[in-house]
């Protein structure tokens, strides 16, 4: 739901799914990607420098209010079928947006890998904020 022509946080829906299934986090409050690049120069006998910038990845994050042992669940296993010597298999994060036109976009970040940045601070009356981080090796426009 676009704000006088803005696109604002309520307009994004993330999907991430696992080779086990779908990965539910009840309640996302932050999320943010960005391209990263590799830059090359390349130094003519002439003395003019041309510069390439190559996609390369990109990376991210997730800001998760924890309501409940979806995220420690998920992690605890990828750590035990580490040590337990089992092929950990790559995600996707399927991006969906409502632009503020009434249309909808697309984007599937694929080859994902997920990291726990943050478990959670325990402290008083307040919530649990927890931090999930992600590299991918692409990010495709799917509609």
């Amino acid at each position: 739901m676009p704000v006088n022509n803005y696109s604002v946080g309520r307009d994004i829906v993330l999907d991430v799914v696992t080779s086990t299934g779908p990965l539910r986090f009840n309640r996302i409050t932050g999320f943010n990607s960005k391209p990263m690049y590799e830059e090359r120069k390349i130094s003519g006998l002439d003395g003019i420098t041309d510069n390439l910038i190559l996609p390369s990845c990109w990376e991210g994050s997730m800001d998760i209010e924890r309501q409940d042992a979806q995220v420690d669940s998920y992690f605890a296993q990828l750590e035990n079928d580490y040590y337990a010597g089992a092929n950990t298999s790559n995600q996707t994060i399927t991006e969906t947006i409502s632009e503020p036109d009434g249309s909808v976009s697309q984007y599937r970040y694929e080859q994902v890998q997920l990291r726990l940045d943050n478990a959670g601070e325990w402290r008083g009356d307040d919530s649990v904020k927890q931090a999930i981080s992600f590299m991918a090796s692409r990010r495709k426009r799917i509609s």
